[in-house]
């Protein structure tokens, strides 16, 4: 059996369905069906306030620049540039640090603030900003390896930023001041 309804569309809810209509080369009546088929299957993610951390994560995931990452494998991976006495690999720091370089040119388009910066490193899971007063950073690492890795990153993907740092190292915790020359 088939039920009938009759929807009145705003402007942009006529565009949106032309625009799937022309896409997807299916009828409007079937792609009203599927449109609330997959809506009513993500209600819950739909109407979360999910706001700018699900539109960062899909912007770093589409553009196939990021990936996904089990902290844990984050970690085996750091276990394994590190040699016996616990240095890492200098063919490891070459790599990552022509990484950190090629980062501290996109950052100085990217960011104004070590704020930002930390905002998004926080958001990429490798460290969490804890508490802040004025331009200091309370950050806080998983483990001391994540630590040193990051903070390697974090000198050397602000060398082109307009500020310094100033660097206070903890067991887990660092304190990062953005130091301005005015």
């Amino acid at each position: 059996m088939t039920n009938r309804i009759t929807v009145s569309l705003d402007d942009d809810a006529q565009t949106a369905l032309d625009n799937l209509v022309g896409q997807a080369d299916k009828p409007q009546s079937e792609l009203v069906r599927q449109a609330l088929t997959f809506y009513a299957a993500n209600y819950d993610a739909a109407t979360a306030d999910a706001g700018e951390n699900l539109e960062a994560y899909h912007q770093m995931l589409s553009s196939g620049e990021h990936v996904l990452l089990d902290v844990d494998f984050l970690h085996c991976f750091l276990d394994y540039v590190e040699n016996e006495t616990g240095e890492p690999n200098p063919d490891f720091l070459e790599q990552a640090d022509k990484v950190s370089e090629y980062h501290a040119r996109e950052y100085e388009h990217r960011f104004d603030t070590l704020g930002e910066l930390l905002d998004w490193l926080s958001l990429c899971g490798f460290l969490t900003v804890r508490a802040t007063r004025g331009n200091t950073y309370h950050v806080v690492f998983p483990t001391e390896s994540v630590k040193w890795f990051m903070m390697r990153f974090i000198e050397l993907s602000t060398a082109r930023l307009p500020f310094e740092l100033e660097i206070e190292e903890g067991v887990s915790k660092v304190l990062i001041t953005e130091v301005r020359e005015d």
